[in-house]
């Protein structure tokens, strides 16, 4: 799952300590475990060997530019779904043509940015997109690759805010209005509009629903065909689970396993975009407790961590698995699920300090004795932590740290006032 675990009753990153991490680099602070990112990125990889895939790592889920040039170095391509995130991936040395542009609401800016790079595709996900890239095109006698974003109406059974593949939602169009999109835009020399892009949701934890998406996309690319238009691309998107809880997600070969008998011999090149199932357990949060108190029936820790660093409990009502990087009397949490009770452990919420009730970090949790100064790690937060973190209560941002084997480097300082300021100053 991860290179984090316990030693000698501490937790280690590879082969750091990370209180030793904490002890001089502070807390709030993401810590990473390069391996992890590289079992995980090998793992999908060859999963799907079969079918050559373009792996478009995405951006949004961690986008450090030092995480993107180890991505790179993979031979991972991205995913972005804006200019800035365009910007990062040419940053660090991106192939441009196999880049994909995604994204409901791109600016004239950012579509004019894209041609001029020259990336692969832009997933279009409506008509009045599709003509405007059309007349920027034209504008800077300019020409792109594209595949339209479609909703097979696949339940994926997450959270309502993470699924993207219904006939109702913001992204894409409905699979009718498609066929109406390619008969009439799918002949156009400057947007050559020949794939079909899918992404139900995130994280999608079965490998059914993928099945079900990618078995109407082919049935829509075989009708297309039919008409005489040319569909030589289908980009399956990403939302590939990850370990929150312990194994609730399926490997990367269970996924290839299903869907690569449904793609095989139909002459379509495949592209993926994973992000979570590679980041995720590949980072975690350290927090150092503030207090402990009581609140009626309640205890509350209370950590220098907050909502600012990790959104997604409050956002989503998300799990992270949270524990003491040195728990008492010994208690090595034997998995992450949310039923662990251990004996000699008591109920607790571990919330941050912003002033928001929603600023839970680990709600109704049995946790060991935890007192004042006691480090806290908060698991599986390498996906949509900083990425999603703000200055809300004009707290600076925290540091990110890479963990390479035995050795680690700050990858991200932690911003000062000063640095907070700067901007606003004149």
């Amino acid at each position: 799952m991860d290179h984090f675990g316990y030693r000698a009753g501490e937790l280690i990153c590879e082969d750091v300590a990370v209180a030793a991490i904490a002890e001089r680099e502070g807390t709030p602070a993401y810590v990473y475990s390069t391996q992890t990112f590289v079992d995980h990125f090998d793992r999908l990889r060859a999963a799907f060997a079969e079918l050559n895939p373009i792996i478009c790592y995405s951006i949004k889920s961690c986008h450090n530019l030092h995480i993107l040039r180890l991505m790179r170095s993979l031979g991972a391509s991205f995913d972005v779904v804006s200019g800035g995130e365009l910007v990062r991936a040419l940053e660090v040395g991106a192939d441009a043509s196999r880049i994909v542009f995604a994204g409901v609401g791109k600016t004239d800016d950012e579509i004019r940015m894209a041609l001029g790079a020259r990336v692969g595709w832009f997933n279009v996900e409506s008509e009045q997109e599709l003509e405007r890239i059309d007349q920027l095109c034209e504008l800077s006698n300019a020409s792109t690759g594209a595949a339209l974003r479609v909703n097979p109406d696949v339940d994926p059974h997450t959270h309502r805010y993470t699924t993207t593949g219904k006939r109702e939602t913001k992204f894409g169009v409905d699979v009718d209005r498609a066929r109406r999109v390619f008969r009439e835009f799918g002949r156009d020399r400057r947007v050559r509009l020949t794939g079909i892009h899918l992404h139900i949701g995130s994280p999608v934890n079965r490998v059914e629903p993928y099945v079900e998406a990618v078995t109407r996309a082919l049935q829509l690319v075989e009708s297309l065909r039919v008409d005489g238009l040319t569909i030589d691309t289908l980009n399956i998107g990403g939302g590939f689970g990850a370990h929150y809880e312990g194994a609730e997600a399926p490997a990367a070969q269970a996924y290839a396993e299903a869907v690569i008998p449904v793609l095989r011999a139909r002459g379509l090149q495949l592209i993926l975009e994973p992000g979570r199932s590679i980041s995720a357990n590949a980072g975690i949060l350290l927090a150092r407790t503030i207090f402990t108190k009581r609140g009626g029936d309640k205890t509350f820790v209370i950590v220098d961590a907050a909502m600012t660093e990790l959104i997604r409990p409050a956002l989503y009502e998300a799990y992270h698995f949270a524990w003491p990087v040195k728990p008492a009397n010994g208690m090595v949490p034997p998995h992450r699920g949310r039923d662990l009770k251990l004996d000699g452990t008591s109920l607790v919420d571990v919330v941050g300090p912003v002033c928001e009730s929603a600023d839970l970090l680990a709600p109704n949790r049995w946790l060991p004795p935890i007192q004042r100064g006691d480090l806290l790690a908060i698991f599986s937060t390498g996906a949509y932590g900083s990425v999603m973190g703000s200055r809300y209560n004009s707290r600076p941002l925290a540091p990110e740290i890479l963990v390479d084997g035995g050795d680690y480097r700050v990858i991200r300082p932690r911003e000062s006032y000063d640095q907070m300021l700067a901007a606003e100053r004149s």
